[in-house]
């Protein structure tokens, strides 16, 4: 199933684009559609988490992710976005709310959650942001009090939305394999490769992993140079 979710300008530069009111009709739906599927995979667990995460940099993954959280919160639910990709941060960027303390400030014993989520940043969506970027991301993410507060947000919202780094790159995703439903990977045309995939799949498998699906962004949708172009979603 492919189904349009976003926009890439003509040049083939990507162009970062959370959902709203004012958004096209289709990339609403395809969000909508993307939601269900991930709901259907969550539905016989009883976690209500999940993380998302990429093979690579740089292939959309903050993006999706908050979108994902915009689109759940929607349906006037309780929803917990978190940026737990403490290395290269970038959820404060887009919903432009500052990153003085976080996830990292928390974990660390740094400040309360409740004195550092920012609340209602839209109806129904709480943003939790990296925070301070720490020395010892992994050693932060697999601690009992990390596994203390997901026990806690898993209480707190209805659902609970993770953007980790990727998989490629370092291992911290992993840490929350215990913590969560599942994975939801994201994948960049012409960016991420056959062999990407096939790595990321051997890591899943090896760490135990559970993958709910994945998000194809940057297909184009025309033949000719210079036509408007799409990012589609498509889960397995």
């Amino acid at each position: 199933m492919k189904i349009k979710v976003g926009k890439q300008n003509t040049r083939g530069n990507s162009r970062v684009e959370t959902i709203s009111d004012m958004s096209k009709f289709a990339i609403v739906e395809s969000y909508k559609a993307a939601r269900t599927n991930i709901m259907f995979s969550l539905s016989a667990d009883d976690k209500k988490i999940f993380a998302v995460t990429s093979y690579s940099k740089g292939e959309g993954k903050s993006t999706v992710s908050s979108n994902l959280a915009i689109s759940f919160s929607k349906m006037e639910k309780r929803v917990l976005l978190i940026d737990s990709d403490l290395r290269r941060p970038n959820v404060h960027n887009i919903f432009k709310v500052d990153n003085v303390a976080g996830l990292s400030n928390i974990i660390g014993k740094m400040g309360d959650f409740d004195e550092i989520v920012h609340r209602n940043v839209l109806p129904n969506l709480d943003i939790l942001t990296s925070g301070t970027i720490p020395p010892n991301p992994s050693e932060l993410l697999c601690s009992s009090r990390f596994v203390e507060l997901v026990k806690r947000l898993n209480d707190e919202y209805d659902y609970v939305i993770f953007d980790t780094p990727p998989i490629g790159v370092v291992s911290d995703a992993l840490m929350l394999k215990d913590m969560v439903a599942g994975f939801v990977v994201v994948l960049r045309e012409r960016s991420t490769t056959h062999g990407d995939i096939q790595n990321l799949l051997e890591s899943a498998k090896l760490a135990d992993c559970k993958l709910l699906g994945f998000i194809k962004v940057g297909c184009i949708s025309g033949k000719k140079r210079g036509k408007r172009s799409y990012y589609y979603y498509q889960y397995y």
